[in-house]
């Protein structure tokens, strides 16, 4: 057996131990989407502190649970298929906005869940140990308001530049597809007139 089959094996196990495990920790009727918005929100300036009454109101108890309780979406959900669908665009914390990864760093993996090579620009993302489930893994978490995004994990031989597989989390994800040239000429005009507009 290769080391290449052996990581393989192993990481489909852990996939669904995982999976499994997330199942029994989803809420009954919570459903698991990937959020799009059509602007990018303003990305904060500083860390971002809340109170947990403050994060309960403000995501759905799904992206509490994943955000902020270290939960794990389910394995080959609705959230990887959306993900697997999307085009261009930009991957945002649902938390608090901040930049995390962009399509041009997505790759398949066929591990259940979302996976990036790279995140969009690195100090908006850190990793910490993780010895929780009675495994040594690398946890990957927002640098701006410490939400749980997923896990990293390294050498499995895929075909990246990295050789890297930032294995994240689609429900604390926001989706912000890249505007075409059309969009973007009918917004710089819509503005223009509004402009005139106002002026007159």
């Amino acid at each position: 057996m290769t080391t290449r089959t052996l990581i393989t094996s192993l990481a489909l196990g852990l996939t669904v131990a995982m999976g499994g495990l997330a199942l029994s920790q989803q809420a009954k009727g919570d459903k698991q989407v990937m959020e799009v918005v059509t602007e990018k929100p303003e990305e904060p300036t500083q860390k971002v502190v809340k109170s947990e009454e403050e994060w309960k109101k403000e995501l759905t108890p799904e992206q509490y649970r994943v955000l902020r309780e270290s939960g794990t979406d389910r394995a080959f959900g609705q959230v990887y298929k959306e993900f697997k669908e999307q085009g261009e665009g930009t991957y945002i914390c649902v938390g608090c906005n901040t930049e995390l990864f962009t399509s041009e760093g997505k790759f398949d993996a066929h591990c259940g869940w979302p996976s990036f090579y790279d995140p969009a620009k690195n100090e908006n993302v850190k990793t910490v140990p993780d010895v929780s489930g009675g495994m040594i893994r690398t946890e990957v978490r927002c640098a701006n308001c410490d939400g749980h995004l997923g896990h990293l994990f390294e050498g499995e031989g895929f075909d990246t530049p990295t050789d890297q597989r930032y294995c994240i989390n689609g429900s604390v994800l926001r989706f912000v597809p890249k505007k075409d040239k059309a969009d973007e000429k009918a917004a710089a005009v819509d503005e223009k007139a509004g402009t005139e507009k106002k002026e007159r």
